[in-house]
């Protein structure tokens, strides 16, 4: 935790609210300390701005999850449009 916490020039307290905010859950080594992934320091990051703009940490962490939910949505749609063009090439005139 400290040092995920030191990469996002953050607190410990920090992280343990955007982990009560059930925003991301670390995994923990056998010593139970706090292992966060490459993608949970992003989401955090992302959370710390919005806290740093004076956003409340709980609406931050809403905020994120929503913004998560929504590149997911349009990388899916995506795939889809991709996958229905080249299911139906254009048809010769």
């Amino acid at each position: 935790m400290g040092r995920a916490a030191e990469m996002l020039g953050t607190t410990h307290g920090f992280l343990r609210a955007i982990g009560d905010a059930r925003l991301i859950t670390p995994l923990r080594s056998k010593g139970g300390h706090r292992r966060y992934s490459r993608y949970q320091l992003r989401v955090a990051a992302r959370a710390r701005e919005l806290v740093d703009q004076g956003t409340p940490i709980e609406s931050g962490c809403h905020i994120v999850i929503l913004e998560d939910q929504l590149e997911e949505a349009q990388r899916l749609n995506a795939e889809y449009r991709r996958a229905a063009g080249s299911a139906n090439p254009p048809a010769a005139t």
